[in-house]
């Protein structure tokens, strides 16, 4: 029998269970316990649903027991950040605006959880409306890192990636605008993907950047990674922008695992300066392994990529200030009267509302990019961004014709200290320096812990790859994981703090 479910990957999980060596309630409930003895000073979860996370363990227990045909990962629990749409649980996207809103519906991607037997433990902290690279701009206080109680978990998806890191969900989903899934990979020791834009239903996610948003899996293994991808992903008609065509077959190549013969491809902008030394040390050591098992190592230069935070600081906020409009006040969410107002006008109640509802961050961007978009000033900012953007894009497309995959260092610290960057927006936005251009241009991307760095906190790899070629990102992620495993004696969190509720999380 396993002695502790909430240690096993879900792969392992999941054979657990198939095997009758324990059942989904056994594993939800493990989980749920786990949450109640660390997440009062992890702070993952803004909301725990123990009532529906058991109910659907019995229902996937007595479907295998009947011998219904179970998916992969049936009776695995899962946590959802609290951007994604979930019928009959309060969804805030962190933010004040939206407290107390119960979806009447499911996103896309939470029904095809719910069909696959992944009973949903909770909705996951994160950056309010997924504006943040920290976790600490979210309505209802910030996320721990697990690795260090006073470090940021990474934004803004950094509830998911806490609650993989501190063993409170085997799985999470998150999303990633522009890194929001990688960087919080990155920073607490975990395994983050950004599938190909389009390849995840957008259907029930809160919107923050239309054109760059991308919902995809938090996990402890590159394999378990693979696993959801495959249940989340493929065409969705209730999303415009989803493509129509089959998940890629990443399954395999995270089984796969062969790196004999490829190109890798070192981005020469994006892995030098700026970087922590011991973030670059890491990085080279990783490219060792690589060249050892058989890879080429080239290096290739995408110029473009240096405009590329630029471009994305004015897209996003551009884009945001449209999404964030239908938070009027007039229609759901967040109604606040002005004061010293007899009868206020829908104007002056909407002005209250957003002003109270919306955080500093929130406001910031709102500002920004409703300036970027006005009359004289359109062609100035957005329209040039823009065409940086195209720019990005033939830079990938490029790179691609001499190298399979494209490699970089996935954030350039490793966590630092919660309140360190609050008060510096810009030096917060640097973070995602090596992410932004994946989301720019709809490229896929992975991010792996490969080693400690600064502070014996973990640092990412990040692997990019050609549109809808996911899989190449899960071959090259699953052979690099086996490798640095084959050094370390195991995966990367087993060198984690051992767990202290009180001191450290492990």
């Amino acid at each position: 029998m396993v002695s502790d479910p909430t240690r096993l990957t879900a792969a392992a999980l999941a054979e657990a269970l198939v095997a009758g060596e324990l059942s989904a309630v056994e594993a939800t409930q493990a989980h749920l316990d786990r949450i109640a003895a660390v997440d009062d000073d992890v702070h993952a979860f803004l909301q725990v649903d123990a009532e529906g996370a058991l109910a659907a363990a019995r229902d996937i227990d007595e479907q295998r027991a009947a011998g219904a045909p179970l998916g992969p990962l049936a009776g695995v629990p899962i946590a959802v950040k609290d951007v994604v749409a979930t019928k009959g649980l309060t969804t805030t996207a962190g933010s004040k605006i939206l407290e107390g809103w119960v979806p009447p519906y499911d996103a896309t991607l939470v029904t095809r959880l719910r069909a696959a037997g992944l009973p949903i433990l909770g909705k996951t902290n994160m950056d309010e409306f997924a504006m943040g690279s920290s976790t600490e701009h979210s309505a209802y206080g910030p996320t721990h890192n697990p690795w260090s109680l006073d470090r940021i978990p990474g934004g803004s998806g950094g509830g998911s990636a806490a609650a993989v890191a501190a063993y409170e969900a085997p799985l999470a989903i998150g999303t990633d605008t522009g890194g929001s899934i990688r960087q919080p990979a990155s920073v607490t020791g975990t395994v983050g993907v950004k599938p190909t834009y389009g390849g995840v239903s957008r259907y029930g996610l809160i919107a923050l950047a239309s054109s760059l948003d991308q919902a995809g899996p938090c996990t402890r293994s590159v394999l378990d990674a693979a696993l959801l991808q495959t249940v989340i992903g493929g065409h969705d008609p209730m999303d415009s922008t989803s493509i129509n065509a089959p998940v890629p077959p990443v399954v395999e190549a995270a089984r796969r695992g062969d790196v004999s013969g490829m190109r890798i491809g070192v981005i020469k902008e994006i892995s030098g300066e700026g970087f922590a030394p011991q973030v670059r040390a890491r990085f080279t050591e990783s490219l060792a392994l690589l060249e050892k098992a058989g890879a080429e190592i080239v290096e290739v230069s995408c110029p473009s990529f240096e405009k590329g935070l630029a471009a994305y600081y004015l897209i996003l906020p551009s884009e945001a200030s449209s999404n964030l409009a239908k938070f009027d006040a007039m229609r759901y969410g967040l109604r606040v009267a002005p004061k010293g107002v007899e009868s206020p006008s829908a104007e002056q109640v909407m002005a209250a509302t957003r002003d109270a509802g919306f955080g500093d961050e929130v406001k910031r961007r709102i500002i920004l990019g409703t300036y970027a978009l006005s009359s004289g000033y359109y062609d100035a900012y957005y329209g040039q961004a823009q065409k940086v953007r195209t720019l990005i894009a033939r830079d990938f497309a490029a790179a691609f014709e001499q190298a399979d995959v494209l490699v970089t260092p996935t954030a350039p610290t490793v966590a630092f200290k919660l309140g360190e960057k609050l008060d510096d927006p810009m030096a917060m936005y640097l973070n995602d320096v090596a992410t932004i251009p994946a989301n720019l241009a709809g490229v896929p991307g992975l991010s792996l812990p490969n080693g400690l760095a600064e502070d014996g906190l973990p640092s990412g790899f990040q692997v990019l790859a050609p549109i809808q070629a996911d899989d190449r990102l899960y071959n090259v992620g699953a052979a690099l994981e086996r490798l640095l495993e084959e050094q370390w004696g195991g995966p990367l969190l087993a060198q984690a703090p051992s767990l202290d509720v009180k001191e450290g999380v492990r």
